[in-house]
Order: C-alpha cells, then sequence, then structure tokens
C-alpha cells in the first residue's frame, strides 16, 4: 500500500480539535470521512498526523500521512491526465467544507511517518491589546487583551525556558507520557509591518509539545507583561516543575489565538531514522532510577493502545 503525505490546512473555530470523537465535529473526522467518499473505503481510511491540535486551535501548515490501497489510488484520475495526487486534491476540494483544505497530495518517501519524522512543530500566538490592531475579520484567530503588555519584559522572561527541560509545569499530564522536550524557539515581538502589524506575536518552536504546553508558556509570558509577575517567574515556575496553584503554571489562554504555521521534516534520507529516534522516551536529566543514563531515551512502542504521544 503506498503511503501519501498531505498538506493541509484549517480554520479550527468550529472544530472540537483534530482527533476524531464521537458525535463531535473534528478536523481528522471529516477529512477522513471526505477521504473515505473519494477512495470508497468502509470504515475511512485512517490518518496518522504531524501535530493533534486542541478544539479552537487553528493549522496553517498541517501534515498528515495516509496508506492507500494500490489500486485506488491508481484509478483516483479517472479518465483525467492528472496525476492521482492532484485529482485527489481537487476531488476533496468537492466535498470538504469551507474551512478545511487539503493542498497537496504527494508519494512519501521512503520511511516518511508524518508523526515521528517530524524534526519540529513551529507554532504562533497573536495578540491585540491595543483597540487600534482589533480586527474583526481576524477576531477568531487574534486573542483581544485589554491590558497593554510589555513585550520586551515578555521576551527577557521567556530566555530561561529555551533548551531542553523537563516542561510538566507547563503541560497537561498524560499518563505514560513524558514531559520533556526541546524548546528551540520561544520568541515575542510586535510586528511594525506585514499582516501583523500591530499585534504581539510569539514565535514558538520545539520538536514536539505536551499537552496545553504553547497556551500555558503564553499565558506566563502575558501575567509578565502585565506586570502582574516578574521577570524571573517563568523561569522559577519551570524549576519548581510546578505546574497547580497561584504560583503554577497551569493557566491557561483562550486558543483561538494559537495556529500550527509549520511542521520541518529532515532531508529523505533521515526520515526513517527520525521516525525511530522519536519512537524513544526522554527521560529526565538528572537521577534516573533503573541504572539509566540521564538524558537516555528508552525505546517505546508509541502506537500501542495506550502508548505516550509525542505531543
Amino acid at each position: 500500500m503506498p503511503r501519501v503525505r498531505l498538506d493541509l490546512a484549517y480554520d479550527g473555530t468550529a472544530f472540537a480539535g483534530w482527533a476524531r470523537q464521537p458525535a463531535l465535529r473534528t478536523v481528522q473526522g471529516t477529512v477522513e470521512d471526505a477521504l473515505g467518499v473519494v477512495l470508497r473505503g468502509d470504515p475511512p481510511p485512517r490518518l496518522t498526523v504531524a501535530g493533534r491540535t486542541d478544539a479552537g486551535v487553528h493549522a496553517r501548515g498541517q501534515v498528515a500521512h495516509l496508506d492507500v490501497d494500490d489500486a485506488a489510488w491508481l484509478a483516483l484520475p479517472g479518465r483525467s491526465d492528472r496525476e492521482p495526487g492532484p485529482a485527489l486534491v481537487a476531488r476533496l476540494a468537492g466535498l470538504l467544507p469551507g474551512d478545511v483544505v487539503v493542498h497537496r497530495v504527494a508519494p512519501a518517501p521512503a520511511g516518511f511517518d508524518a508523526r515521528f519524522s517530524a524534526l519540529r512543530r513551529r507554532y504562533a500566538y497573536r495578540i491585540a491589546d491595543d483597540d487600534a490592531a482589533r480586527d474583526p475579520l481576524r477576531r477568531h484567530h487574534v486573542l483581544w487583551h485589554r491590558r497593554a503588555l510589555d513585550v520586551e519584559a515578555m521576551q527577557a522572561a521567556v530566555g530561561p525556558l529555551v533548551g531542553h527541560h523537563d516542561f510538566s509545569a507547563f503541560c497537561k499530564p498524560r499518563e505514560g507520557a513524558t514531559t520533556i522536550r526541546t524548546l528551540e524557539e520561544l520568541a515575542w515581538e510586535r510586528p511594525a509591518d506585514g499582516p501583523d502589524a500591530g499585534l504581539v506575536v510569539a514565535t514558538v518552536t520545539a520538536d514536539a509539545f505536551c499537552h496545553h504546553m504553547v497556551r500555558a508558556l503564553v499565558s506566563a509570558s502575558i501575567a509578565v507583561g502585565e506586570g502582574r509577575r516578574p521577570v524571573a517567574w517563568p523561569g522559577d515556575v519551570l524549576a519548581r516543575g510546578e505546574r497547580g496553584g497561584a504560583d503554577g503554571g497551569g493557566a491557561l489562554v483562550p486558543a483561538r489565538g494559537l495556529t500550527l504555521e509549520e511542521v520541518g521534516y529532515p532531508d529523505d534520507a533521515e526520515l526513517e531514522a527520525r521516525a525511530r529516534r522519536t519512537r524513544a522516551v526522554r527521560v529526565p536529566l538528572g537521577p534516573v532510577p533503573g541504572g539509566r543514563v540521564p538524558g537516555d531515551r528508552v525505546p517505546v512502542d508509541r502506537t500501542a493502545p495506550g502508548g505516550p504521544p509525542p505531543e
């Protein structure tokens, strides 16, 4: 069965997140059902996604993969002279609602896994803290904030968070899942021009994210930007590992300001090796039970029921 890569985007406002859920409208369910119609599959085919987004979170650069029956793939163009990938894009365009678009479908390179081969995910969070920057046409994609934010203080506050850390203070824990991540970038700016001019924008890039991690990091940054917390506070929370309570990092900003902008992958020759490495569980940098060396990765089948997810 050939594996194909799908590049897609969606407005998450009216979706209950990516993952299929009974009786709820989800991105995965919507796209899989459309694929089932086109490919005549019952049950519909199953998608593997690079990053599972929460309810209300948007995506401009989401990636998924699908294993397709060879005969169904070759039959997609019908009598047209198109290749199967563009033919599938065109047929999905006629079935999908306006808030989700599949931009590209193509055969995946050998060893490609949309989830495990990814090197990094890049998100953006957008805030309007000035009435002049509030665009009603973008109200579902930008957080409207009533108090002015000190962007320089926010940038200084998040510096200690960048790097390889246990982000348990900023994650909703999941049984069997690690909270250790490598945060490659967390940068705040107020662009002077372009589509985000006047907004306060965070760029957040990591190898993967824990559940609610980005929204918790943004919430902590806002507390500093408003002057409610000192610049050192987010770093102190990270060091203590305390999620709940007044001094923890568990508060979340609304989902609507968050967009998955891009998923990065290695060169084709490295895809399979990257997937194997990602399927290993990170262990804390410190005393580790069981005789393992701090920082070791312990192989685990994340595809098994109950296995820990990378996001």
